[in-house]
């Protein structure tokens, strides 16, 4: 895990639990020294546009800094093989429901 990024784990948990997000993890950039994160949610919940922005701004506010909230499925039908490969092969992990 890239040392220039706090990862406050209590934080992305209550984070994680009142989004209904089942597992949250940093890929790409987040593992060098630009930032960037991965994230998936449970099976039951399906968050609108405004939503998600409503993340993506909570978060910038735990990372003190911009992020792009990516959904895996999202990734996971990308076209892009490349992109595809490269980011699931390169998520870490930093939440998982249990």
């Amino acid at each position: 895990m890239n040392e220039h990024i706090k990862i406050f784990k209590d934080k992305i948990k209550v984070f994680c639990r009142h989004n209904h997000i089942r597992s949250f993890g940093l890929f790409g950039s987040a593992l060098r020294e630009d930032f960037g994160d991965g994230s998936e949610f449970e099976q039951e919940y399906s968050p609108g546009f405004s939503e998600l922005i409503e993340m993506q701004e909570e978060l910038a506010g735990i990372f003190n800094r911009k992020v792009d909230l990516v959904e895996r499925q999202a990734v996971e039908k990308s076209e892009n093989y490349i992109r595809k490969r490269h980011i699931l092969e390169s998520v870490e992990s930093i939440y998982v429901a249990g």
